[in-house]
Formats: C-alpha cells, structure tokens, sequence
C-alpha cells in the first residue's frame, strides 16, 4: 500500500517508531514531515500529506499530533480526503469499514507505541464497508464534489 505519513512535534516520536514497522509490512511510504522534536505548525505537514491522498497519488494518510484533531481538521479540508480522528482500534476500523475514510490521525500524546501501530494495522487492514456504508459514503462524496478544488 502507498502510504503519506506526517506528524507535528508532537508527534514525530511516534512517527519514528511507525516508519520502519510500516516498511517491514512491505508498505511504500513517503515521509512528509516534521523531521525532529522541534515545535511546528500542524498544518504545514498534515497538507501536503493529505494533499498526496486526495489527489490519489497515495492510497491513505496517517498523520500524528497531540491530540489527532489538528491534523484532522486539516485534512478534512483538502478534497478527496475523508479523515478521522482515532484513539482505539474500534474506532480505526469503524473510520475504515463505515465512512470509508482515507486518512487517520492520531493523538500520540494519549497513546503508547503499541497502542499506536495496533491502530495504524487495524485501519490498514479494515476493508471498505459496502451496503449501507457505501449508501451513506456516495452522499458524503457528493458534498465533497460541490468545494472547490
């Protein structure tokens, strides 16, 4: 799978430990960014990770902060993405199985390592939802059709 990922530094920590876990499950995945525990701006990297998904250049997103909504509300503004913000395994696959989304983002502050790779599979590896799912999710893709680009 063609994965973007991206954290704040908030969560590159996480992020550092993901990456080579992510690449031993034989995962494609482009680093977009932070590089280091120094404070940044959420948006400058939750963006064009998402951006990448959107657009289908890569097939989903995880994106790391504090708490995932930053990143959650960033992405949730770039077209084509369907983002969730996930703190269980529970919650990773209904985001998956139900709403079809592309992108996860997670809270690593409230989160240890396991916790976090155990999210990161579950969302992977859930299926696209069909049936009602994908009734309710062809409406949230017309909505998506009407912002602009």
């Amino acid at each position: 799978m063609k994965i973007a990922i991206a954290c704040d530094h908030r969560g590159f920590e996480a992020k550092r430990q993901l990456l080579p876990h992510l690449q031993r499950l034989g995962h494609e995945v482009k680093d977009f960014g932070c590089f280091d525990s120094t404070g940044v701006d959420y948006p400058d990297f939750a963006t064009p990770a998402s951006r990448a998904v959107g657009s289908g250049e890569y097939e989903v997103g995880i994106l790391l902060d504090g708490s995932g909504i930053g990143m959650t509300i960033v992405a949730n503004k770039i077209r084509g993405v369907r983002a969730a913000a996930v703190h269980d395994e529970v919650t990773s696959r209904r985001a998956r199985e139900h709403h079809h989304c592309n992108v996860v983002c997670i809270g690593s502050d409230l989160l240890g390592s396991d916790q976090v790779r155990a999210i990161v599979e579950m969302f992977l590896n859930t299926p696209l939802g069909d049936g009602r799912h994908a009734r309710r999710v062809e409406k949230l893709d017309a909505l998506d059709k009407d912002r602009p680009a």
